[in-house]
């Protein structure tokens, strides 16, 4: 299936609220689908509807490729293609419970080359739907809880440098005005 782009910060696409889905149709199955397939070869362990110029609500997950490659020192099994059995895709997702606090370094797809801490709760139970329009409640901690709370936030128009100090996204500023240039203006941050 077609790569989709991923769209990068200050893409105004990432600061737009996400619309409910309404139906489930072989058009959103297919962004699914693109949505999956762009995130692993990114390779990435979430991506969110907006992050590809999509304002649905809807998002995709898998943590798996990321523990295969702490864990393993083979480089031939990291490079093999995810097998897809851990892989989660929620349709108008929504945290319904959230407790305990952990600080954690976070990246995103939409603003590659630049992470900072930021602190998220430790563990969340999620509500959505499947492809298949069946309810799903996913009760998650530790990475999973993070990752859903980044891709989710993302349905929102948050960025993880929306959840750090403003002296530490002032630096942050900086150092992507120096990467992409001081021609491009980042009022939103």
């Amino acid at each position: 299936m077609p790569e989709l782009k991923i769209l990068t910060y200050p893409d105004p696409m990432l600061r737009k609220k996400c619309e409910l889905v309404e139906e489930i149709d072989d058009a959103l199955l297919t962004l699914l689908d693109n949505m999956a397939d762009t995130m692993y070869e990114a390779p990435g362990v979430g991506l969110a509807a907006p992050q590809v110029g999509a304002t649905k609500r809807v998002i995709v997950a898998d943590i798996k490729p990321r523990e295969r490659a702490q864990e393993s020192t083979d480089e031939e099994e990291i490079l093999l293609p995810p097998d897809r059995s851990e892989l989660i895709e929620l349709i108008n997702p929504e945290i319904v419970f959230a407790e305990g606090e952990t600080i954690h370094e976070e990246g995103c797809l939409s603003i590659p080359g630049f992470v900072s801490d930021v602190k998220r709760k430790y563990e969340v139970v999620v509500e959505g739907y499947s492809r298949d329009g069946e309810f799903i409640e996913i009760k998650c901690e530790d990475l999973l809880a993070r990752v859903l709370q980044h891709e989710i936030d993302h349905l929102d128009g948050i960025l993880f440098i929306d959840r750090i100090s403003r002296l530490k996204r002032e630096l942050l500023k900086k150092k992507i005005e120096k990467v992409l240039g001081k021609e491009e203006k980042y009022a939103v941050l």
